[in-house]
């Protein structure tokens, strides 16, 4: 049997067919550029907070007995540990923290472990717990997690414990939102262990404070 013949469309009508299917078109152009227009920003201004935090960093002595690399205008906390002095550096607008203090155990895999897993106060018994990422080399070890902070919401940590060229045990433990580019958090960690220097170090290959 033949094809059925088409529908003739009179002329005004195809006039309205062209103009919708031109206007659907004009509209997903318009949709697309702005989601691109908003991702690339979106990128654009965490990247531009990653190379801002990379650029702004200085050396400071501390009088607990070490020099470390920290961001600039980060402030300055000291509070007593159950061991030993923990000092803090807080963000300008407080939602980073970076501190560092020493640790008693005997080696910086076991430090870790205990913090982790101790009875009452491990990290493990955070809410939301979870671990993001765990490494280690023959002078340190390190554990990246994340938890839910009742007051603050979402947070990413990464705690990192080491031996010094002189042998003594430190900690240093960045945290931050969740919601921030991972660099942010990771970036003042990786100045401050790469820096650090432990008063009258001499250097040991292996250990942090080779090049004191």
């Amino acid at each position: 049997a033949p094809a059925p013949a088409p529908v003739p469309v009179s002329g005004r009508r195809a006039w309205r067919v062209v103009l919708v299917v031109a206007v659907t078109v004009v509209l997903g152009a318009g949709a697309g550029g702005g989601f691109w227009y908003v991702t690339q920003g979106r990128t654009a201004a965490a990247h531009d907070q990653v190379t801002a935090a990379r650029s702004a960093y200085r050396t400071t002595q501390d009088p607990t007995g070490y020099s470390v690399e920290i961001p600039r205008d980060w402030t300055r906390v000291q509070r007593q540990g159950t061991k030993a002095p923990v000092i803090s550096y807080d963000s300008p607008d407080g939602t980073r923290r970076l501190q560092i203090f020493r640790v008693s155990e005997h080696s910086p895999a076991e430090s870790l472990d205990l913090a982790e897993h101790a009875p009452g106060y491990g990290f493990a018994r955070q809410p939301g717990y979870r671990v993001l990422g765990r490494t280690s080399g023959p002078t340190w070890a390190e554990l990246t997690y994340r938890y839910d902070d009742l007051d603050h919401g979402a947070r990413r940590v990464i705690d990192h414990r080491f031996a010094t060229a002189d042998g003594s045990l430190y900690a240093i433990h960045v945290s931050g939102p969740e919601s921030v580019p991972p660099a942010l958090i990771r970036d003042p960690l990786n100045e401050a262990v790469a820096s650090f220097c432990p008063t009258g170090a001499t250097g040991a290959t292996g250990a942090v404070g080779a090049n004191c």
